[in-house]
């Protein structure tokens, strides 16, 4: 049975962008090396957090959608942010199937919106 999982990590302000764009694609190849499939990433941007978090206030905010049927790679995933020291913190949730077509709206809904925003500026 496939599973379905969405991950939210925070990296450390001090990072470059094209630093931070290097570690998501690290743990996206992670996902993929070990039967993750439908990956979807999301930046969030950089945000300030709610407490200070090894003294910084700020954080670049990543989400990751993924399936998997691999029931260890979600404790590999977070080994491997536990070991990160760019991740400041990471949560990961199994979704239920109501998650799951919550976020297949919003992909939607996101997708209509980028091609709004394509035909106003055509026009």
């Amino acid at each position: 049975m496939v599973n379905h999982y969405e991950t939210v990590f925070i990296l450390t302000p001090v990072l470059s962008e094209e630093q931070a764009k290097e570690t998501v694609k690290k743990y996206k190849e992670l996902l993929e090396q070990n039967g993750a499939q439908n990956i979807y990433e999301e930046f969030w941007g950089l945000r300030k957090l709610a407490y200070p978090i090894q003294k910084k206030t700020t954080g670049f905010y990543y989400l990751l959608q993924y399936e998997s049927d691999n029931k260890e790679l979600v404790s590999l995933l977070e080994l491997n942010f536990k070991r990160d020291e760019r991740v400041l913190r990471y949560l990961t949730v199994k979704l239920d199937k109501y998650g799951v077509e919550w976020n297949e709206k919003r992909k939607k809904q996101q997708a209509e919106n980028k091609s709004k925003e394509k035909n106003k500026i055509e026009l």
